[in-house]
């Protein structure tokens, strides 16, 4: 985040689009994720049965770009202590009507990644489900961030859309499984208004990006998982799709720890 706190071009633009797209977005996959799930990924790859967090009884989790907290809630529910935080309120305000809903309640907060208020050495894990590393100018800031409040030992894992997407259109039927761009290519997708401010950013990083990042951060990579698209799941979310699922990986799931 620029000096001063003040969001950065690309925290701005996806504040206000998580903000008015939040209801359409739980409405249409929150059955998916479930009030009280863990979901990696639209391949449906389920912590409960991944353990790719290990054993959270009692642990401190932190969960980033939360969105309505579904996965904090499974924490909670495993005996976790848990504390969430998303860019957008109106996703913080659909955590608080599940809250509600299930009787199991999550201390979120409003916050960007790049700056996380929390005290250094505050939690034994952090974990992202396609929260806010996809969508921030800086995701150096955000590595070192998680370095600064994991203790020594901590375990980060997130799940991003896989690299390889970016060099095939968004589209989960034919016409998604013909590369018409480079992969190298980092250019931004964004979307502007009919003003030409900036609404939407998504940011491509490269598998070696990624893990030159991490490392960069002082962060271990111990773990990477490409979930293959798993039989009998016909559920087509964006771009993603059973056609492509058994073509080109949609998501990677990245495993680091803190020494």
């Amino acid at each position: 985040m620029p000096p001063g706190n003040a969001l950065s071009d690309s925290s701005r633009a996806n504040r206000g689009w998580w903000d008015g797209n939040a209801d359409d977005y739980q409405v249409e996959h929150g059955e998916f994720l479930r009030d009280t799930g863990f979901v990696w990924c639209p391949e449906g790859v389920d912590e409960a049965e991944a353990h790719l967090l290990g054993d959270v009884r009692g642990r401190r989790v932190l969960e980033m770009g939360c969105g309505a907290a579904q996965c904090a809630r499974w924490l909670v529910g495993q005996g976790a202590e848990v504390a969430a935080f998303d860019l957008s309120h109106r996703q913080l305000r659909h955590s608080q009507r599940i809250d509600l809903d299930t009787g199991l309640h999550v201390p979120v907060v409003q916050a960007d990644a790049e700056v996380l208020p929390f005290a250094g050495g505050s939690f034994d894990l952090a974990c992202s489900a396609f929260g806010a590393l996809p969508f921030v100018a800086d995701p150096l800031a955000v590595f070192r961030e998680v370095g600064r409040v994991l203790r020594p030992g901590g375990r980060f894992v997130f799940s991003v859309s896989h690299p390889i997407r970016w060099a095939f259109p968004d589209d989960p039927g034919p016409r998604g499984l013909t590369s018409d761009r480079s992969y190298f290519d980092r250019s931004p997708y964004v979307e502007t208004d009919e003003y030409g401010t900036t609404t939407y950013v998504e940011h491509h990083r490269t598998m070696g990006d990624w893990v030159g990042l991490i490392v960069a951060s002082g962060l271990t990579v111990t773990g990477l998982l490409e979930p293959e698209w798993p039989a009998g799941h016909d559920r087509v979310w964006g771009g993603w799709s059973p056609l492509r699922g058994n073509h080109i990986p949609g998501t990677a799931i990245f495993t680091c720890a803190r020494h």
